[in-house]
C-alpha cells in the first residue's frame, strides 16, 4: 500500500465503523414488536361417536426423560412417519420418572390418548405435572426400546371427541 492510499483506507474505514456503530445502537434501542397475534392457530373440529379418528388429528409431545441424547426426537419423528402431527420435542421437566413410556393424561379412555397409547408398548399413564398444552404428551425414559410394530393409526371413535386441527395460512 502507497502512502496515498492509506489515508484513503482509514477514512473509509471510520466511515464504516461510524455506521456501525449507529446502526447498532438503533437496533438495541428500538421498541420489541409485542403486539400478540391473536389470529388461531389450529381450528377445533370434532370426530362424532363411531367417526373414524386418525393420526392426522392428533398431535403428539415428546419429551426425553432418558440419558440418552435425541431419543424425544427420534420417537417424534417416528410417530411423524405415522401420520401423527408433531408437537414439542424436549428434555423433560417434569417429575415423572419416565423410565419407559408415560402418557401424562390420567385418562386412558380418551380415545386420543388410547391412539396414541398402542403406539408403544408397556405405557403408563399419570397425571400432568407441566403446564397444560395441546395434544397428548408423552415421556420416555430409559427402558423405551421402539414404537409397537403395525400398530393401527386409525379406528372408529367410541365417543364423540373434540379436536384442534392446525390452520396453515398461505400468503401470496
Amino acid at each position: 500500500m502507497n502512502r496515498a492510499s492509506t489515508p484513503v483506507a482509514i477514512g473509509v474505514s471510520a466511515i464504516v465503523l461510524v455506521l456501525g456503530l449507529l446502526l447498532g445502537v438503533k437496533l438495541v434501542t428500538a421498541k420489541a414488536d409485542t403486539t400478540d397475534d391473536a389470529a388461531a392457530t389450529c381450528t377445533d373440529q370434532t370426530v362424532a361417536r363411531g367417526e373414524t379418528l386418525s393420526s392426522n388429528l392428533v398431535k403428539v409431545n415428546v419429551l426425553n426423560a432418558s440419558q440418552r441424547s435425541g431419543l424425544a426426537n427420534r420417537v417424534s419423528i417416528n410417530l411423524q412417519r405415522r401420520g401423527f402431527l408433531a408437537g414439542d420435542v424436549a428434555n423433560s421437566t417434569s417429575k415423572v420418572a419416565g423410565e419407559g413410556v408415560t402418557i401424562l393424561d390420567a385418562d386412558k379412555d380418551d380415545p386420543i390418548v388410547h391412539l396414541v397409547a398402542i403406539q408403544f408398548t408397556d405405557v403408563s399413564y399419570v397425571e400432568s405435572d407441566l403446564p397444560a398444552t395441546d395434544g397428548v404428551t408423552v415421556v420416555v425414559g430409559d427402558d423405551y426400546k421402539a414404537l409397537r410394530k403395525k400398530s393401527r393409526t386409525s379406528f372408529k371413535t367410541p365417543s364423540e371427541v373434540s379436536v384442534c386441527v392446525p390452520q396453515v395460512t398461505i400468503e401470496e
